[in-house]
């Protein structure tokens, strides 16, 4: 009995490993906001939870329980689970970027506020954004499907079987240029805003040399950008969850 107690402890302490380190830095879970120790809580509980559909996986791979050889599998499970977390983290990384570029384009990315989901300073308008998006992680239950992507990665990267850290770090890399891409086209309609508006008032600016156009034109950047955003942010948000949901489910 003792002995499948210890293998019982070791298996689901491999399993923590993986599922740790994803939660680790996983988007709305590892946020300064929640305390350290219910993030600890929170990847324990999901750990009981998931262990038992994952044992007979993880023990099919039969980690020894010497210290010597659980000390290293611990160590890759711990960076197998970093990889599929920053894979998520770089969709909002993303995301957080192309917002603070957004307030830029409409006149307000020197408006720093206070920050929600992170500890610098950081524009309200992109507080916002960033912030809509973590919610509807939630409201749209995609953080059960980062759990059904936790289960897929065993069967992906099995437990020993990681292998050449080049290859694994494939997925991240196209995760890091999706994501990018999508962002890019979500702040697209601000981009093209800000190039219309600012060379309308630049060449205002020209024939009228003797009023400060800059000044006189500011409010009016802001409003159209405002207003922009009211028409496009239902549509822009709905993309960038629906990119999130095929990463989650495609890997």
């Amino acid at each position: 009995m003792t002995e499948l107690a210890s293998d019982a402890i070791v298996t689901v302490l491999v399993i923590f490993c993986r599922i740790g380190g994803c939660l680790m830095v996983v988007p709305g879970f590892a946020t300064p906001r929640i305390p350290m120790q219910i993030r600890l809580f929170v990847a324990v509980a999901v750990t009981l939870a998931l262990s038992p559909v994952l044992m007979p996986v993880v023990k099919s791979a039969g980690p020894d329980p010497s210290l010597a050889i659980l000390l290293p599998l611990m160590v890759l499970e711990t960076i197998v689970g970093l990889m599929i977390g920053l894979m998520a983290r770089a969709f909002f990384a993303a995301l957080q970027f192309f917002a603070m570029a957004i307030a830029s384009f409409v006149g307000v990315g020197g408006m720093m506020g206070a920050p929600i989901d992170d500890v610098e300073p950081a524009a309200p308008l992109s507080v916002l954004i960033t912030t809509t998006a973590t919610v509807l992680v939630f409201l749209t239950d995609r953080h059960w499907e980062l759990l059904a992507a936790l289960l897929d990665s065993y069967s992906a990267i099995p437990v020993q079987g990681v292998g050449e850290m080049q290859g694994r770090l494939i997925p991240v890399v196209d995760a890091l240029s999706r994501s990018f891409y999508l962002c890019l086209q979500i702040a697209s309609p601000f981009l093209v805003y800000s190039l219309l508006v600012n060379l309308m008032f630049g060449i205002a600016n020209r024939l009228v040399q003797q009023i400060p156009v800059y000044f006189v034109s500011m409010p009016f950047v802001i409003a159209g950008g405002l207003v922009l955003l009211f028409f496009t942010v239902t549509e822009l948000l709905r993309i960038f969850m629906a990119g999130y949901a095929s990463l989650l489910a495609g890997g």
